[in-house]
């Protein structure tokens, strides 16, 4: 989808925009209010991420200008407040749902493809991923490999889901550590490591099937079948 994000946190809408590239969409992040309501209406956006404070010009009223002027684009709100008000006024002012920082990056790629799914803009994900004889039901959140289930806790699932869904692909511990931790991960311990190798242990370990996750040493990690 062709994304516009007006967020004027530099650090919130880089993170936003690197996450979103990541599952290949297309992301305009503006920082103020009045530049991110003309190019809302100017060009043709699939969605909008719209924060409620906002230098020039706050979301609510960005959001009611929208909507006054026929704008239909699927609107979510993001904001630092989330007190039951906040999120009447949001939804009272045409937004299509509200998502309160800090947020999880996997929880905001939900309601986007919820949003998505909703406006047909995009055909759904296979609920199942697999990789050789792993594989990732997505409705039932359940893993098995060799007929066998594995157990997973929460953040087990959605690390084996992004490195699903990102075969063959190099994926930085940074870029790990927003996806499954989000904004508030504390970069300056060995926790991305110590997850990966409880992945490993699980998915690996008793099984004759090939290792999955390898190290790329001085990048992060992929998951792909070893030629």
């Amino acid at each position: 989808m062709k994304i516009l994000v007006i967020e004027d946190e530099t650090k919130v809408g880089a993170f936003i925009k690197r996450g979103l590239e990541e599952h290949q969409h297309q992301v305009d992040v503006i920082p103020d209010g009045p530049s991110g309501q003309h190019m809302a209406i100017q060009e043709d956006y699939d969605l909008i991420l719209l924060d409620v404070m906002l230098p020039g010009m706050n979301g609510l009223t960005i959001c009611k200008n929208l909507r006054g002027s026929g704008l239909q684009t699927p609107i979510l709100m993001l904001t630092a407040l989330n007190a039951t008000t906040d999120v009447v006024d949001g939804l009272n002012s045409g937004a299509d749902d509200y998502l309160a920082k800090p947020f999880h990056f996997s929880e905001l790629l939900a309601r986007i493809n919820a949003l998505g799914r909703r406006k047909n803009l995009f055909r759904p994900e296979a609920p199942v991923l697999a990789l050789a004889d792993l594989q990732l039901d997505t409705n039932t959140k359940t893993a098995h490999r060799e007929g066998r289930e594995i157990i997973l806790t929460a953040k087990e699932y959605a690390l084996l889901e992004l490195f699903l869904k990102n075969v063959g692909k190099v994926l930085s511990r940074a870029l790990i550590a927003e996806s499954v931790w989000g904004l508030e991960f504390d970069t300056g311990t060995n926790t991305i490591d110590v997850y990966v190798n409880y992945l490993r242990n699980k998915i690996e370990k008793g099984f004759s099937g090939d290792k999955l996750i390898h190290t790329v040493v001085g990048m992060g990690y992929v998951m792909k079948i070893k030629s």
